[in-house]
Order: C-alpha cells, then structure tokens, then sequence
C-alpha cells in the first residue's frame, strides 16, 4: 500500500517571506515616501513647490501630508510622495 505524502514542510519558504516584507518595509515604510521639514515659512512654501514640480501630483500623488504652524513664522511640515510614476 502506497503511503500518501502530507503537505511539503513552508518553513523555509515562510522564512523567505518574512525576510522579504522586513526588508521591504524598513525600505518604503508603507508605500510612500515621506521627509519632513522644518522651515521659515517662506522657504516652506519654495520646498513644497519644489517637491511638486520634481514629483507631480498627477504621477506620483504629492501632497503636503501634514504642517503646523510654530514659534517665530516657521512651519512644520511633511511631504509625501510615491517612489515611482509606475
């Protein structure tokens, strides 16, 4: 009588797949890429024009994700963007 085999042993192929997704997020953190800032708000605004014309909207989705007003005309803020237009 023929033995029929159980399930083949994932241990490796789960260890590869948890390797991977920690490596992938310590890389993206989710999927968007974000940098915050702290500038007097005249340079804010040049930093936040810069990132849209460098990564626009329509392709990358940046956005000022969020900003806050602190002492002394200076703004608090953080952009985030897509890696890639793909």
């Amino acid at each position: 009588m023929a033995r029929i085999p159980g399930p083949p042993p994932l241990d490796g192929l789960k260890r590869r797949i948890e390797q991977s997704r920690r490596s992938r997020s310590a890389q993206e953190k989710g999927h968007f890429i974000r940098e915050t800032f702290r500038l007097e708000r005249t340079a804010a605004r040049q930093k936040a024009r810069e990132w849209f014309d460098t990564w626009p909207k329509a392709a990358y989705w940046t956005e000022v994700e969020s900003w806050r007003p602190l002492e002394g005309d200076c703004i608090e803020f953080t952009m985030r963007r897509l890696p890639s237009a793909d």
